[in-house]
């Protein structure tokens, strides 16, 4: 396999597969696109010539990838950004969690919390068998353990999912009657409401890509909300990583999404990105629009 425009046909050919194989793995389709990314760089270093099964060869390189960023530190302080639609009613997850996992189309946010719980290893062993139906020697590969120990990691990772405790579910109701109230607080320049919707030492954390913004304190993030009432007046309620959260569409463009942090009847956090790159990988848009 040495013609790298063939070479190049095939990856494509694969990329779909190994994005939702990256997305499973790290609940984030940026970091995905990262892996996937990565994968195809590693591939152009490769001798081609010598991989006698690309779509192994692929699997597994994708799959160390996204092992080594769920090992990487840094993940405990991002969120993932999983971005769904604000349905009134939640969704049912009287399923077996472990169950669910194996529909690959219907892991949700709260599934993606579940499998937090797991070790990378652990995390990598099921859903590589159970969702994508590796074997245990194509597992063991990529976690450079025999295939009983990779088979034990996947049957202790089930074990960790059914006994886990499911995440407590926002109370959407009071979320959504937050979030309206402070859409229409900042598109009428209403000061005095959004203070009483902040708590005193709320904090604000934005990332715009090439930059970032710390806000602290109700006044100071009441007063930007004012000056942002153009964006409140185009935003629609979302939901981010399970939290109220709203997403703002100027001119058919996701520009920011902004998560809610509530407490009581207080918002004692904001978190917008606005980083143009990670919104349009997340699908922000066609989700809205679905």
């Amino acid at each position: 396999m040495t013609d790298r425009r063939m070479l190049a046909r095939r990856f494509e050919t694969e990329r779909p597969r190994l994005r939702a194989i990256a997305t499973q793995l790290l609940g984030s389709a940026a970091d995905a696109e990262d892996a996937v990314q990565e994968t195809w760089l590693r591939l152009e270093r490769a001798d081609a010539a010598g991989i006698d099964n690309l779509e192994a060869w692929l699997t597994t390189v994708v799959s160390r990838i996204s092992l080594d960023q769920l090992r990487a530190p840094r993940r405990k302080r991002e969120h993932s950004w999983q971005v769904e639609p604000w349905r009134d009613e939640p969704v049912a997850m009287d399923a077996d969690p472990a169950e669910l996992v194996v529909r690959s189309d219907q892991v949700s946010v709260a599934l993606l919390v579940l499998l937090e719980t797991l070790s990378p290893a652990e995390r990598i062993a099921l859903v590589l068998h159970d969702v994508f139906g590796q074997s245990f020697d194509e597992i063991a590969a990529v976690l450079d353990r025999s295939p009983e120990a990779a088979r034990q990691l996947a049957s202790r990772a089930r074990r960790r999912v059914r006994g886990a405790e499911q995440p407590a579910r926002p109370d959407r109701e009071r979320g959504r009657r937050i979030v309206a109230a402070w859409l229409a607080a900042a598109r009428h320049g209403d000061l005095g409401a959004l203070l009483e919707l902040l708590d005193d030492g709320a904090v604000l954390h934005a990332d715009y890509g090439t930059s970032t913004q710390r806000v602290e304190g109700a006044r100071a993030i009441a007063e930007q909300a004012v000056l942002s009432a153009r964006l409140a007046a185009h935003s629609t309620p979302i939901l981010i990583d399970g939290r109220p959260g709203v997403a703002a569409v100027m001119q058919g463009r996701v520009v920011s999404i902004m998560a809610f942090d509530v407490e009581g009847d207080r918002i004692v956090g904001l978190e917008v990105l606005a980083d143009p790159k990670r919104l349009d990988a997340l699908g922000v848009r066609d989700m809205i629009e679905g």
